[in-house]
């Protein structure tokens, strides 16, 4: 069985073919300024790489491309678009409406149009790219996978707010968690790697890059995650905040004369580390500053290893101990420093790590990091959202 996996943005689309049979990726590839000059096509398949430059107005025209590189005689891995039996979307957002993978029917398609206001950013651009694979591929069976799918099994003090409960009733205020499907993949991962069922286990995973969070997963499900009602809330990001008082998001907004769109897209996108560093939300460029003797690059590294610290001893504390630690995504897969940070000074958890094994260089396979008399295992493991959402679609189908 081959499963086409779509991750729509509003001005991209990124994509994977894979086989089902063995869970390798026969063709990905990415089109990038969908609806902007200078659009263009990269399909990497068969140790082979096209690239293609090409007006793309709407997504409609960017499937189109990827159908045709997919079939392409020289470029493509299939013969004809039969050999295609599925398509996953990822979708960020779900509201209380989809607590699962759905089948995507005229009937999920307005009730995620009548919640896309949750991740404006997000939402619409997954529905236009369900709707192109619609109108390319009409007789395809396709389905939904949420972001926040993973995360519908904290239980209700983990995930409420303590708002007057009239507006979590009406709006569905309330915890919903983001990355879902990498926190899956890399706690079930885990499992697989120390020998173990997900059931007998308490794992923190680490997802760290330029969105970052942080999840408690005890006995293979999610009891706690650091983002909220938004991935605007929890640990520091590369432009986003992070928690923070709204009583100073107010303070800032009336000093400066904004409203609140302008002040969420202040907190979303000119905060966190390249807000506080001045430098860059690159993780690579804050260290180079940090080593040349810039304080408020070492600051910001300082206030987001602190930060990340700060959840794992609380998800430890809510879980009644923890028996792994993951790492991963972009900066937690490469930097070693950040990892060192988070997990230094935690005797009291029995955690500590191999030095030496962490400043090893990323080789695209899980690493074992823990130290020789750590009590709990420190794991590096590359993610593979992708794949979680192909598996989604071939359970629900």
């Amino acid at each position: 069985m081959k499963v086409l996996v779509i991750n729509s943005g509003s001005s991209s689309l990124k994509y994977q073919l894979i086989d089902m049979e063995t869970e390798g990726v026969i063709a990905k590839g990415l089109c990038e300024r969908i609806g902007i000059e200078g659009s263009k096509l990269t399909h990497k398949a068969k140790g082979k790489e096209l690239v293609k430059e090409q007006a793309m107005p709407t997504h409609n025209e960017a499937v189109a491309l990827v159908l045709g590189a997919l079939t392409d005689g020289e470029y493509g891995v299939i013969s004809s678009m039969d050999e295609i039996d599925a398509v996953g979307h990822r979708v960020v957002a779900s509201g209380e409406t989809f607590k699962k993978t759905t089948l995507v029917t005229p009937e999920a398609m307005v009730a995620l149009k009548e919640i896309e206001d949750m991740a404006p950013l997000h939402n619409p651009a997954a529905a236009i790219g369900v709707n192109a694979c619609l109108a390319a591929m009409p007789d395809k069976p396709m389905a939904m996978v949420f972001d926040t799918g993973f995360h519908f099994t904290m239980p209700e003090h983990a995930y409420m707010y303590a708002i007057d409960y009239d507006h979590y009733e009406k709006y569905k205020i309330r915890r919903y968690g983001y990355h879902g499907t990498s926190h899956k993949f890399v706690s079930q991962e885990a499992a697989k790697y120390l020998g173990k069922k997900p059931e007998e286990l308490k794992v923190i995973t680490c997802h760290l890059g330029n969105g970052s969070s942080i999840s408690a997963v005890n006995g293979g499900k999610c009891v706690d995650t650091s983002m909220g009602f938004t991935p605007l809330a929890g640990v520091p990001m590369g432009t986003r905040s992070g928690d923070i008082d709204f009583g100073a998001a107010e303070y800032v907004a009336k000093k400066e004369g904004w409203d609140i769109a302008t002040t969420l897209t202040y907190l979303n996108k000119k905060c966190g580390m390249a807000g506080l560093s001045g430098v860059s939300s690159d993780f690579r460029d804050l260290i180079k500053a940090a080593d040349e003797g810039n304080h408020r690059a070492q600051l910001a590294l300082d206030v987001f290893n602190y930060n990340c610290k700060k959840y794992v001893g609380a998800y430890a504390a809510a879980m009644n101990g923890v028996d792994c630690i993951v790492f991963t995504a972009g900066v937690g897969e490469n930097t070693s420093s950040v990892r060192q940070a988070i997990c230094e000074n935690m005797q009291y958890l029995g955690l500590e790590i191999d030095l030496e094994k962490n400043l090893e260089k990323n080789n695209g396979a899980i690493r074992d990091i823990t130290g020789k008399n750590s009590k709990v295992k420190v794991l590096i493991i590359p993610t593979n959202e992708e794949l979680v959402i192909a598996r989604e679609t071939v359970e629900l189908l």
